[in-house]
């Protein structure tokens, strides 16, 4: 280094270290203050799928402060609230929250942050306020811990647990809540048309006004409602209805209880149409009416024509109403007349129908089934037809009498044209 230098580095040294140290404020009272509301509604309604969006907020102040000589700042502040969690519980509420306790992170101050539980309000939840605990753990930056740490080079932090209970409020309002306190069918049968007849109740903390009582498709079920609606003007508490609605039945259900969901729509006090929380009741229904033929095998004459008679059973558990019966005659047999009618034929009734059948000389001998079916109305006067079953059918061969004298028959015949033919040569004879 050059000797002309060495006084201008001395003259910098002695200023810096003349320099004073840096002074760090430092806060030594305080902390977090944390409150809690519901954003948005707090009205719910029993039975409903509800979201509860929470705010916390953080309102902490420092109460103190100095400043220490020293480079090193705090990282944290006493009025931080750190590692955030809140849980909420229902407490005596009827209520169910499915949202397990949340994470939050550190909330300034000032400072918010915002959780979302979701709940479901129980089907029986009565009018009132209820309280909601919410259950909130943070810690904070011990203030006095920090006094007397003057370095510049080391901080010990020590940091305070804590845990409070903040009441959130949240009101149960009232509305029109039906129960389905009676429910028949009728003609309720796979692929048919019938009623149902319902009679509901409002067990609910509301009147309700122009209301109309609903029947709704549950999902896939076989009963399809074909009547949806039936207004009732006003639905009083503790009011009762009875309503009646048309109702088609799969053709491809089962004899089994299938469900269907009710509700009623109605204006509530504040002048809004609501639709209150669905009440889903079974229906019965019976499998499709069956018929079958009862009587035994109609006996045909090989190459003959008979009148037979069919007896035909209900074994279903409806009326079939004005029902007419239909063979159907093939190969080999033939049919003049091959439709009858069987008039009304209840559950477990009979009825005999007749026709004309004719068996083909060239059938043979033996036992034969013969397609059939009934056409038939429902209870509403609908046009239906069973499935299509089976009528035995036995072909006789003509008794051995019967075979002499058509023989005799053949005879006869042949004596009468051989002497017809004889006459006629010997009358042509004695001309000539």
């Amino acid at each position: 280094m050059k000797p002309r230098y060495v006084p201008v580095l001395l003259i910098l040294a002695a200023i810096l270290c003349i320099m004073p140290v840096q002074g760090v404020d430092r806060y030594v009272g305080g902390s977090p203050d944390i409150t809690a509301y519901i954003a948005g509604t707090n009205e719910f309604s029993p039975g409903e799928d509800a979201t509860i969006t929470v705010i916390l907020q953080n309102s902490g102040t420092s109460s103190a402060r100095y400043t220490s000589w020293g480079t090193l700042a705090l990282t944290d502040q006493p009025t931080t609230a750190k590692l955030v969690t809140a849980g909420l519980s229902a407490g005596n509420a009827p209520i169910v929250i499915k949202t397990d306790p949340q994470s939050l992170g550190d909330i300034a101050s000032p400072g918010k942050a915002t959780v979302t539980y979701t709940a479901k309000i129980t089907s029986n939840a009565t009018l009132g306020e209820y309280t909601l605990p919410l259950t909130v753990r943070y810690k904070y930056l011990t203030p006095y811990t920090l006094a007397g740490q003057d370095t510049s080079d080391t901080i010990q932090s020590q940091y305070t647990t804590v845990e409070q209970t903040l009441p959130l409020t949240v009101k149960i309002k009232p509305e029109v809540k039906i129960d389905v306190i009676n429910a028949t069918g009728t003609n309720l049968v796979v692929g048919a048309e019938g009623t149902v007849n319902l009679t509901v109740k409002n067990i609910g903390y509301e009147d309700g006004k122009q209301a109309t009582v609903k029947l709704i498709r549950n999902s896939n079920s076989a009963v399809i409602p074909t009547d949806t609606s039936v207004y009732i003007g006003d639905f009083p508490k503790n009011g009762t209805v009875t309503c009646l609605y048309k109702v088609s039945i799969s053709s491809d259900a089962q004899a089994q209880t299938y469900p269907v969901d009710v509700a009623v729509t109605y204006t509530n006090a504040e002048g809004d149409m609501v639709t209150s929380s669905t009440d889903t009741i079974g229906l019965p229904v019976a499998g499709k009416l069956t018929l079958a033929v009862t009587s035994p095998a109609v006996v045909v004459t090989q190459g003959g024509t008979g009148l037979v008679a069919v007896e035909y059973t209900n074994l279903g558990s409806i009326t079939a109403n004005k029902a007419q019966a239909r063979l159907s005659a093939v190969d080999p047999f033939t049919s003049s007349d091959e439709t009858a009618y069987l008039g009304d034929i209840p559950p477990g009734g009979k009825a005999t129908a007749q026709y004309a059948i004719t068996a083909d000389s060239s059938a043979v001998p033996g036992n034969y089934t013969l397609d059939t079916e009934v056409r038939y109305r429902d209870a509403l006067d609908n046009s239906q037809i069973s499935d299509t079953f089976k009528a035995p059918v036995t072909v006789v061969a003509p008794p051995a009498s019967a075979g002499l004298v058509r023989i005799l028959e053949y005879g006869a015949v042949a004596a009468v044209v051989l002497g017809a033919l004889g006459y006629y040569i010997f009358v042509m004879r004695k001309k000539r």
